[in-house]
């Protein structure tokens, strides 16, 4: 599947055929299609603005959100092992995930539309995605990537400088650079930190939040496009919401957080014949037998605090509006 699809990015692209490209975590279930075919019926999305939803829906209701957060237990289980890990030196860091339970009244459609951020999809109503994270940009031959490491509430006294101070945070935000680097350099020359530690500021339904990140970029070769589909496997998983090293890291997520992230932490985005926008699939909700599912988490080094992080896991489950 995956050398197939491949090839199959690498075909559209030689052809600058525009195209929305959605790939899950595990790449195993990648889905590819041009714009022009893209059925409304099936798939919505939004990437920075450009969208085939023409008009949002004014809600008729206002919305009702209830968390129903994993089990801390599960949580501390999960933890301990990764910690167990870390101490032996396998990983330096790992995002660390769980779902929990969500209750609203808003469908996942409803959801998309009234969700604010720059990647949005709504996918066959299996989930919604509505993420404030970059994956990697083009522009010309000028590829960019986008980490973000490192949260806080932002209603804290001196909120800014105290992500921007936090020995934690900041190793994670450190290592996650390291490895972007890294993965760019397997598909560009001239690797360069153009912006280290930059903050934005999210609005959600429950409370704002401050949120760290850093640009990276490099120099694609001319006939770039022609291999868009090795370059997107190249840097697959994202580094941001895998760890490093990756591929042991990689294998001690599946050890330890017990249940399938699906295209939760997968990447979407768009070839629009010229360039490549994308976006990382956090802030996700998945449509289950059992009711909303909401997938969320965040990095754990050897500094970190189980309490802390599974609250900052708590703080992650809200809908930008």
């Amino acid at each position: 599947m995956e050398r197939l699809t491949i090839k199959i990015l690498n075909l559209l692209g030689g052809e600058k055929v525009p195209f929305l490209f959605v790939i899950d975590f595990d790449l195993k279930m990648p889905w590819i299609c041009p714009l022009a075919e893209v059925d409304t019926d099936e798939v919505l999305y939004d990437v920075n603005g450009r969208s085939n939803v023409w008009k949002t829906p004014d809600p008729d209701k206002d919305m009702e959100f209830n968390v129903l957060p994993v089990e801390k237990a599960r949580y501390q289980k999960a933890f301990d092992q990764v910690q167990k890990h870390i101490g032996h030196g396998n990983s330096f860091l790992l995002n660390l995930t769980m779902p929990s339970k969500i209750e609203t009244n808003f469908d996942l459609k409803e959801i998309f539309h009234q969700s604010k951020a720059k990647y949005k999809l709504w996918f066959r109503d299996q989930f919604v995605v509505f993420s404030p994270e970059i994956f990697i940009r083009t522009n010309g031959r000028k590829i960019s990537s986008f980490p973000m490491k490192g949260t806080i509430d932002a209603s804290l006294p001196d909120a800014k400088n105290t992500l921007l101070t936090n020995e934690k945070e900041l190793a994670e935000h450190y290592t996650i650079v390291d490895l972007i680097r890294n993965d760019l350099s397997m598909v560009a020359k001239n690797v360069k930190v153009d912006r280290f530690q930059y903050i934005d500021h999210i609005k959600t339904h429950r409370n704002e939040l401050l949120q760290m990140s850093s640009e990276i970029s490099g120099e694609l070769p001319e006939n770039f496009n022609e291999h868009i589909g090795d370059i997107l496997f190249s840097m697959l998983p994202a580094g941001s919401i895998s760890g490093a090293p990756k591929i042991k890291t990689l294998e001690i997520i599946n050890e330890s957080e017990q249940y399938t992230r699906g295209y939760y932490t997968g990447v979407m985005g768009i070839f629009d014949g010229e360039n490549i926008d994308s976006g990382v699939m956090i802030r996700f909700i998945e449509n289950t037998p059992d009711g909303f599912i909401y997938k969320s988490g965040g990095g754990v080094t050897a500094k970190s605090n189980c309490d802390e992080e599974y609250q900052e896991l708590i703080d992650k489950i809200y809908i930008p509006v």
